[in-house]
Protein backbone atom coordinates (compact mmCIF):
# COMPACT_ATOMS: atom_id res chain seq x y z
CA UNK A 1 0.00 0.00 0.00
CA UNK A 2 0.63 3.53 -0.40
CA UNK A 3 1.04 5.81 2.29
CA UNK A 4 0.46 9.71 1.97
CA UNK A 5 4.47 10.90 2.53
CA UNK A 6 3.50 14.75 3.46
CA UNK A 7 2.54 14.37 6.86
CA UNK A 8 5.49 13.51 9.82
CA UNK A 9 4.30 11.16 11.71
CA UNK A 10 6.97 10.42 14.11
CA UNK A 11 6.38 10.38 17.59
CA UNK A 12 10.33 10.92 18.58
CA UNK A 13 11.07 14.53 17.57
CA UNK A 14 15.11 12.74 17.72
CA UNK A 15 14.44 10.92 14.61
CA UNK A 16 12.13 13.14 13.04
CA UNK A 17 15.16 15.83 13.17
CA UNK A 18 17.53 13.52 12.22
CA UNK A 19 15.62 11.44 9.29
CA UNK A 20 17.46 13.64 6.47
CA UNK A 21 20.98 13.62 7.82
CA UNK A 22 20.82 10.14 9.21
CA UNK A 23 19.13 7.77 6.48
CA UNK A 24 22.16 7.24 4.56
CA UNK A 25 23.82 6.47 6.82
CA UNK A 26 21.61 4.30 8.50
CA UNK A 27 20.98 1.91 5.06
CA UNK A 28 24.12 0.26 6.11
CA UNK A 29 26.75 -0.87 4.05
CA UNK A 30 28.53 -4.46 4.61
CA UNK A 31 31.62 -4.28 7.09
CA UNK A 32 35.20 -3.47 5.32
CA UNK A 33 36.55 -6.88 5.81
CA UNK A 34 33.14 -9.21 5.68
CA UNK A 35 35.36 -12.39 5.41
CA UNK A 36 37.01 -11.85 8.61
CA UNK A 37 33.28 -11.36 10.44
CA UNK A 38 32.20 -14.61 12.05
CA UNK A 39 29.02 -15.66 11.10
CA UNK A 40 26.95 -16.52 14.42
CA UNK A 41 23.63 -18.67 14.61
CA UNK A 42 20.94 -18.02 12.84
CA UNK A 43 19.21 -15.23 15.30
CA UNK A 44 15.61 -15.57 13.57
CA UNK A 45 12.97 -14.85 16.17
CA UNK A 46 15.35 -13.33 18.26
CA UNK A 47 14.80 -9.87 20.02
CA UNK A 48 17.96 -7.38 19.29
CA UNK A 49 17.85 -5.27 22.27
CA UNK A 50 19.67 -1.96 21.68
CA UNK A 51 22.75 -1.34 24.21
CA UNK A 52 23.97 2.15 25.41
CA UNK A 53 26.92 2.34 22.53
CA UNK A 54 24.24 2.29 19.80
CA UNK A 55 23.59 6.12 19.25
CA UNK A 56 21.73 5.85 15.79
CA UNK A 57 18.70 7.50 16.09
CA UNK A 58 16.23 5.01 14.49
CA UNK A 59 17.94 2.06 16.97
CA UNK A 60 18.69 4.17 20.14
CA UNK A 61 16.59 1.85 23.09
CA UNK A 62 15.18 0.21 20.28
CA UNK A 63 13.81 -3.49 20.84
CA UNK A 64 13.96 -5.63 16.89
CA UNK A 65 12.16 -8.39 16.18
CA UNK A 66 14.35 -10.22 13.66
CA UNK A 67 12.31 -12.05 11.31
CA UNK A 68 15.05 -13.08 8.75
CA UNK A 69 18.57 -13.56 8.96
CA UNK A 70 21.10 -16.02 7.26
CA UNK A 71 24.86 -15.64 5.46
CA UNK A 72 23.00 -13.00 3.31
CA UNK A 73 22.17 -10.55 6.19
CA UNK A 74 19.20 -10.12 8.64
CA UNK A 75 15.73 -8.39 8.28
CA UNK A 76 13.31 -6.87 11.34
CA UNK A 77 11.35 -4.64 12.95
CA UNK A 78 11.39 -2.23 15.74
CA UNK A 79 8.66 -3.15 18.15
CA UNK A 80 9.02 0.07 20.69
CA UNK A 81 8.63 3.30 18.47
CA UNK A 82 5.11 4.21 18.31
CA UNK A 83 4.84 7.20 15.78
CA UNK A 84 2.40 10.38 15.55
CA UNK A 85 0.00 7.94 13.77
CA UNK A 86 -3.31 5.61 14.61
CA UNK A 87 -4.06 2.55 12.87
CA UNK A 88 -7.43 4.45 12.06
CA UNK A 89 -5.52 7.08 10.47
CA UNK A 90 -3.11 4.90 8.28
CA UNK A 91 -5.98 2.86 6.78
CA UNK A 92 -7.49 6.88 5.90
CA UNK A 93 -4.26 7.54 4.20
CA UNK A 94 -3.53 4.29 2.43
CA UNK A 95 -4.63 4.10 -1.14
CA UNK A 96 -7.26 1.49 -2.16
CA UNK A 97 -8.44 0.89 1.70
CA UNK A 98 -11.97 2.77 2.20
CA UNK A 99 -12.79 1.11 5.00
CA UNK A 100 -13.32 3.03 8.48
CA UNK A 101 -13.55 0.76 11.32
CA UNK A 102 -16.48 2.39 13.96
CA UNK A 103 -15.50 2.39 16.92
CA UNK A 104 -11.93 3.87 15.08
CA UNK A 105 -8.94 1.75 16.14
CA UNK A 106 -6.59 4.13 18.48
CA UNK A 107 -3.87 1.53 18.47
CA UNK A 108 -0.33 3.42 17.47
CA UNK A 109 1.67 2.23 14.43
CA UNK A 110 5.22 1.34 14.91
CA UNK A 111 8.01 3.15 13.52
CA UNK A 112 9.58 -0.72 11.88
CA UNK A 113 12.81 0.50 10.77
CA UNK A 114 14.36 3.27 8.17
CA UNK A 115 13.57 1.41 5.09
CA UNK A 116 10.54 1.51 2.20
CA UNK A 117 8.45 4.15 5.26
CA UNK A 118 5.84 4.07 2.87
CA UNK A 119 5.32 0.79 2.84
CA UNK A 120 3.06 -0.67 5.74
CA UNK A 121 3.73 -4.25 7.47
CA UNK A 122 1.43 -5.77 10.01
CA UNK A 123 2.66 -8.66 12.61
CA UNK A 124 0.09 -10.74 13.31
CA UNK A 125 -1.14 -13.80 15.71
CA UNK A 126 -1.98 -16.73 12.94
CA UNK A 127 -5.36 -16.39 10.75
CA UNK A 128 -7.86 -18.86 9.54
CA UNK A 129 -6.49 -17.67 5.14
CA UNK A 130 -3.40 -17.11 5.43
CA UNK A 131 -2.44 -16.64 2.17
CA UNK A 132 -1.63 -13.30 1.89
CA UNK A 133 0.68 -13.60 5.06
CA UNK A 134 4.15 -14.87 5.70
CA UNK A 135 4.45 -17.77 8.79
CA UNK A 136 7.64 -16.52 10.54
CA UNK A 137 7.27 -18.68 13.49
CA UNK A 138 3.99 -20.69 15.40
CA UNK A 139 2.59 -18.04 16.88
CA UNK A 140 3.43 -14.82 14.26
CA UNK A 141 3.08 -14.09 10.83
CA UNK A 142 3.57 -11.09 8.31
CA UNK A 143 1.77 -9.35 5.61
CA UNK A 144 2.11 -5.57 3.83
CA UNK A 145 -1.48 -6.68 2.16
CA UNK A 146 -4.90 -4.87 1.82
CA UNK A 147 -6.43 -7.83 2.95
CA UNK A 148 -4.98 -8.04 5.77
CA UNK A 149 -4.53 -4.50 6.11
CA UNK A 150 -8.63 -4.06 5.13
CA UNK A 151 -9.43 -6.47 7.76
CA UNK A 152 -8.07 -5.07 10.71
CA UNK A 153 -11.15 -3.63 12.57
CA UNK A 154 -13.29 -6.44 11.63
CA UNK A 155 -14.66 -9.85 12.92
CA UNK A 156 -11.74 -11.39 10.73
CA UNK A 157 -9.13 -9.30 11.90
CA UNK A 158 -6.18 -10.74 13.66
CA UNK A 159 -6.58 -12.13 17.71
CA UNK A 160 -2.83 -9.86 18.23
CA UNK A 161 -1.31 -7.64 15.65
CA UNK A 162 0.87 -4.76 15.53
CA UNK A 163 0.84 -2.20 12.29
CA UNK A 164 4.25 -0.72 11.51
CA UNK A 165 5.91 1.34 8.35
CA UNK A 166 9.18 0.40 7.17
CA UNK A 167 11.81 -1.99 8.21
CA UNK A 168 15.05 -2.55 9.60
CA UNK A 169 18.12 -4.40 7.25
CA UNK A 170 21.65 -5.40 7.78
CA UNK A 171 24.02 -6.46 4.59
CA UNK A 172 26.10 -9.48 4.98
CA UNK A 173 28.11 -10.09 8.10
CA UNK A 174 26.92 -6.07 9.51
CA UNK A 175 24.76 -7.43 12.46
CA UNK A 176 27.26 -10.07 13.28
CA UNK A 177 29.92 -6.96 13.89
CA UNK A 178 27.75 -4.99 15.50
CA UNK A 179 27.21 -7.57 18.14
CA UNK A 180 31.20 -7.83 18.61
CA UNK A 181 30.96 -4.33 18.87
CA UNK A 182 28.99 -4.40 21.86
CA UNK A 183 25.95 -2.82 20.44
CA UNK A 184 23.32 -5.33 20.52
CA UNK A 185 22.18 -8.15 22.94
CA UNK A 186 20.12 -10.50 21.50
CA UNK A 187 17.06 -12.97 22.81
CA UNK A 188 14.99 -15.66 21.88
CA UNK A 189 11.63 -13.70 20.83
CA UNK A 190 8.79 -13.67 22.94
CA UNK A 191 5.31 -12.61 22.23
CA UNK A 192 4.23 -11.77 25.34
CA UNK A 193 6.53 -8.80 24.83
CA UNK A 194 5.58 -7.88 21.61
CA UNK A 195 1.67 -7.46 21.61
CA UNK A 196 1.03 -7.20 25.35
CA UNK A 197 3.68 -5.47 27.54
CA UNK A 198 3.40 -1.62 27.30
CA UNK A 199 5.14 -0.01 24.86
CA UNK A 200 7.59 1.99 27.36
CA UNK A 201 8.59 -1.21 29.01
CA UNK A 202 9.44 -3.45 26.23
CA UNK A 203 13.10 -2.88 25.99
CA UNK A 204 13.51 -3.09 29.89
CA UNK A 205 11.20 -6.50 29.58
CA UNK A 206 13.35 -7.77 26.87
CA UNK A 207 16.32 -7.16 28.73
CA UNK A 208 14.43 -8.91 32.01
CA UNK A 209 14.08 -12.01 29.78
CA UNK A 210 17.83 -11.46 30.22
CA UNK A 211 18.68 -10.99 33.87
CA UNK A 212 20.29 -8.06 32.78
CA UNK A 213 19.71 -4.58 34.49
CA UNK A 214 21.00 -0.88 33.12
CA UNK A 215 23.81 -0.93 35.28
CA UNK A 216 25.65 -3.65 33.38
CA UNK A 217 24.91 -3.13 30.12
CA UNK A 218 28.67 -1.41 29.17
CA UNK A 219 30.02 -4.32 29.75
CA UNK A 220 27.87 -7.09 28.29
CA UNK A 221 28.23 -8.61 25.10
CA UNK A 222 26.81 -11.62 23.29
CA UNK A 223 23.74 -12.98 23.26
CA UNK A 224 21.36 -16.16 24.60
Amino acid sequence: MTIDKTKTPFADSDISTAHSETQSSTVHTPPESPAETEMVNSLKNHFLIAMPSLTDPYFKNSVVYLCEHDEQGAMGFIINYPVKLTVQELLKSAESISHEPTPPITEPVFLGGPLDMDRGFVLHSPIEDDSQSTLLNEQLMMSNSNLILSSLGTETQPEKYMVALGYSSWDSGQLEEEISNNQWLTVQCEMNIMFNTPINKRWNSSLQQLGVDPSQLSSEIGHA
